[in-house]
Order: structure tokens, then C-alpha cells, then sequence
């Protein structure tokens, strides 16, 4: 009985000591890198996935020289239909806080997108320009296609439901109770 005690306390101490690891966010994974020049600072901008698609989730970062102390900014996203997004500040990525990001974006269309940068620091304010970022056709099929897709199962059930509904309704209607045993 005690050798077994200890044997289920060993794989209970292995449960956890490997659940920890397992648990932790997965690292932010650049795989390719642009440079823009915004005024005095230069800039990393980082992405996790390369080429861009349409729709496809993706980490940006953007990095400056010297690293985000003392410092502070703004991106704006311009799209292919040339309308310009809101401004939003620079904040730290929230899975690698020594650099600003975005965690989880996609961009809605396909085109040359341009990413505009004001970063505020100690050498003043500057701004740049990422232009002709381009972003390729959402991967797989169109979306109307995919929601036809996945609406079927629904569609299914509904129609069973009726059925169902509409033979018990029948059966109640008719007087015809169930065979008791």
C-alpha cells in the first residue's frame, strides 16, 4: 500500500512539475523583418508570418533603436482603398513587453497596405513610413463559401427538429397514444 502511495504521489509530482511549461505562452516568432526611419529613430517593424495574407492572424512588432524606454508613439494603418484608420498608440506586445506589438491582428484585405509611425523620445518627435506592404489573397476558400459550409450542420438540425416535431404533433393530434407495457 505505501509503495503504491508513493507511486501515485511520483506521477502526481510529474503532473504538475511538466504542467507549467505546458501552460506558459508560446514565444512571439519573427520571421521577417522591415526597417522604417521615423524622424531621428530608427525602427524594427517584426512579423510573425511572411508573406502577410488577408485575414490571417499574425504578431506584428515594432522596435525601436535603443528599445521602448523613454519613449512613446503612434501607428496608423492605411488599406489599399486608401482609407485611413485611426491612430492608436504603441503599447507594449503583450507576450514580449520589451517591445511594442500588436498581438493577433490580421489585416481585413488584400493590397499594399502603409504603416505610419510617430515616435515620441528624448531626440523629439519623429515620423516614417512603411509603404507597399504587400498582402496577399485570404488563404482558402472565399468567406461566403466557408459560412455556407459550416451553416449545413444547422440547417440539418432545424430539419430534423421539425420532422421530429411534426410526426409527434401528428401522432398527439390524432388521439393515438403510445403502447404501455
Amino acid at each position: 500500500m505505501r509503495r503504491a502511495l508513493l507511486a501515485l504521489a511520483a506521477v502526481a509530482g510529474l503532473l504538475f512539475a511538466t504542467a507549467a511549461p505546458a501552460n506558459a505562452y508560446e514565444p512571439v516568432n519573427i520571421v521577417h523583418t522591415e526597417r522604417v526611419q521615423a524622424g531621428p529613430y530608427g525602427l524594427t517593424v517584426g512579423f510573425s508570418t511572411w508573406p502577410v495574407k488577408a485575414m490571417q492572424s499574425l504578431d506584428f512588432t515594432f522596435i525601436p533603436d535603443g528599445g521602448i524606454e523613454g519613449k512613446s508613439g503612434t501607428l496608423r494603418m492605411l488599406g489599399p482603398d486608401s482609407m485611413q484608420r485611426r491612430a492608436q498608440p504603441l503599447v507594449r506586445h503583450p507576450r514580449k513587453r520589451d517591445v511594442w506589438g500588436l498581438d493577433v491582428r490580421s489585416l481585413p484585405q488584400p493590397g499594399d497596405w502603409t504603416l505610419q509611425f510617430t515616435v515620441n523620445g528624448p531626440a523629439g518627435t519623429g515620423t516614417g513610413e512603411l509603404r507597399a506592404l504587400p498582402v496577399q489573397e485570404q488563404p482558402g476558400p472565399p468567406m461566403g463559401l466557408s459560412w455556407a459550409i459550416s451553416t449545413l450542420p444547422l440547417i440539418g438540425l432545424v430539419v430534423l427538429v421539425v420532422v421530429a416535431w411534426r410526426r409527434t404533433r401528428g401522432r398527439l393530434r390524432g388521439g393515438e397514444l403510445p403502447a404501455t407495457g
